[in-house]
């Protein structure tokens, strides 16, 4: 009879083969969303109306997701990175930072979030592990940042960045989408912001995952747009090349500092072909790009007594199905089903 094999954070668990698709793209990566609740509603990832969510019970525990992590990082996951939704929601979220901390092999773990709880959550995280946050701020006036989310909630993102800073944390990302004909007035002065408080802002090009599905072409306010707005006003941007040759965003520093911006530019100049990136949703199924109309029940492996080793099989079969891009630059692209707050940022 085969004995179970049960995962644990054991450093002397057996690897696995690392999970490479037809295309030779190695995936180290795992984005896990851990609720699709969110306390905002930004227009390109939330509906307006009511919203019905998952309930408790079909979310993945702090254990299930762990038990995946673990697996995942026998097969060369090192990077993970937790999203929503808003994460912060999630009680005690800061407990699971604590259990895939303790994963030997995961080196880096991230957080994305909308900062709207990190005043009362900064230390928490910090304390549990988590080494960096990617904060969502599109805009520094008011009245375009409540355009953008429907709630008057900017003070408290500003209030959650101090707060993170006070708690340790020096790598901070500032994610901004550009959507045209709505941002083009806050790109300089959002640029400014983070300039002078030395934080890491990135572009990033506004994408067909807005749940009222009305996203247009035409409302992609590109990275080369955004960047000439940026060069016109501080001037040429020094490029800074990157130790990852993974990650999605193109980035610089301002001509008379340190201070990185970068853009990236999923729409106008997709990045699929170094790809190394899966994604767990909330309700645990996985999918192997932002944009697949396929998932991967992980749930009911998990759930049905499934063996490690069938969950490893589960995440090889996916990756291996992965396609060559998204496809967003090519006639007959149907955006997924599900919008940004399901899948997970």
């Amino acid at each position: 009879m085969k004995m179970k094999e049960n995962s644990n954070g054991n450093s002397t668990a057996a690897a696995r083969s690392p999970l490479i698709d037809r295309f030779g793209r190695r995936h180290n990566s795992l984005r896990i969303s851990v609720t699709d609740r969110c306390n905002i509603r930004c227009f390109y990832c939330m509906p307006d109306g009511p919203v019905e969510f998952l309930p408790r019970n079909e979310l993945l525990s702090f254990e299930e997701i762990h038990r995946v992590a673990v697996i995942a990082a026998r097969a060369g996951i090192d990077q993970v990175r937790i999203t929503g939704g808003e994460p912060l929601v999630r009680r005690d979220v800061w407990r699971l930072v604590e259990m895939l901390r303790a994963i030997p092999s995961i080196s880096d773990l991230a957080m994305t979030t909308n900062g709207t709880l990190l005043r009362r959550e900064a230390v928490l995280l910090k304390k549990a592990g988590l080494d960096r946050l990617n904060i969502s701020l599109d805009s520094v006036r008011r009245e375009v940042f409540e355009r953008i989310t429907r709630r008057d909630e900017l003070h408290q993102v500003l209030d959650g960045i101090t707060a993170a800073r006070q708690a340790g944390f020096e790598n901070i990302r500032i994610n901004a989408v550009s959507i045209a004909g709505l941002t083009e007035p806050d790109v300089v002065p959002l640029a400014s912001f983070c300039k002078q408080a030395n934080l890491h802002l990135r572009f990033i090009e506004f994408m067909p995952l807005d749940a009222d599905g009305e996203w247009q072409a035409n409302q992609v306010l590109t990275g080369a747009s955004v960047r000439k707005q940026i060069e016109d006003h501080f001037g040429p941007l020094v490029a800074n090349p990157s130790a990852d040759p993974h990650q999605p965003a193109t980035d610089f520093s301002f001509p008379d500092c340190g201070t990185k911006i970068g853009f990236i530019n999923s729409v106008s100049q997709p990045f699929c072909s170094s790809c190394n990136r899966l994604r767990l949703t909330a309700e645990g199924q996985l999918r192997n790009c932002l944009f697949s109309t396929a998932e991967t029940d992980i749930r009911s492996l998990l759930r049905g007594d499934a063996d490690d080793n069938a969950i490893y099989q589960a995440l090889a079969e996916s990756v291996s199905e992965k396609k060559l891009g998204h496809g967003i630059d090519q006639p007959g692209f149907a955006p997924p089903p599900r919008a940004m707050y399901q899948i997970g940022g």
